[in-house]
C-alpha cells in the first residue's frame, strides 16, 4: 500500500491516510455496507482485505468510504475519461476573407473551400476587409458578402448575420449537416 499512497499525494482523491474524518461510513469490496466505524478501525479493516479505502463521498454525513482496489479504481477512471474525450467532436471555427471587389472566379475557390469546412462538421466565419476609402461604400462588401451566401446557403445556416465590425463585415455560417 505504500506505493498507492505515493502516488495519492499527486491525485484530487481522498484515499488511506489522506482521509482526515474522524468517524466513516465504509463500503466494502462487494458493495456490502459495513457501517460506522472509526478513520482507523476502516483503515485496518482495508489493510485485512489488503485493499486500499477511498472516499468517495467526503460531503455526506457521515464521509462514505469504500474499500477498493486504488489501482484498478484509477485504471477504469482514466479508461472512461479516455473514451469521453476520443467520443466529443471539437468544432473548429475555420475563416475565410474577401473583399470587396473579388471577382466570380475567387468567390468560386472561396465557396469549394466553405464546403469542404461544412462537410467536416466545422463552423465559418466569413469576412469582408475594407481599406482605405472602401469604407465609404460599404454596400459593394455587402454585395461580394452576399454572393459568397447565395453559393453556399445549401450547405449552411447562417449563425450569425452580416455585421460590421471596423474595417470588418464578418458573419458565422454553421454547417447543416453535423458529423
Amino acid at each position: 500500500m505504500d506505493k498507492s499512497t505515493k502516488k495519492d499525494r499527486y491525485n484530487g482523491d481522498i484515499v488511506n491516510e489522506k482521509i482526515r474524518f474522524p468517524e466513516v461510513l465504509v463500503i466494502g469490496p462487494n458493495g456490502e455496507s459495513l457501517g460506522k466505524m472509526k478513520r482507523f478501525e476502516a483503515i485496518k479493516k482495508a489493510e485485512e482485505f489488503e485493499l486500499d479505502l477511498l472516499c468517495v463521498a467526503p460531503q455526506a454525513n457521515p464521509p462514505v468510504c469504500k474499500i477498493v482496489n486504488y489501482g484498478k479504481y484509477r485504471f477504469e477512471a482514466q479508461k472512461k475519461a479516455k473514451e469521453a474525450k476520443k467520443n466529443q467532436k471539437i468544432i473548429e471555427i475555420k475563416e475565410i476573407q474577401l473583399t470587396p471587389q473579388i471577382g466570380q472566379h475567387d468567390i468560386e475557390t472561396k465557396v469549394k473551400a466553405a464546403i469542404k469546412f461544412f462537410e467536416d462538421g466545422n463552423k465559418v466565419k466569413v469576412g469582408v476587409r475594407f481599406k482605405g476609402r472602401q469604407m465609404s461604400h460599404p454596400e459593394v462588401g455587402e454585395d461580394a458578402l452576399n454572393r459568397f451566401l447565395d453559393c453556399v446557403k445549401d450547405y449552411c445556416n447562417i449563425e450569425k448575420k452580416p455585421v460590421l465590425d471596423g474595417k470588418w463585415l464578418t458573419c458565422v455560417l454553421s454547417s447543416k449537416t453535423k458529423k
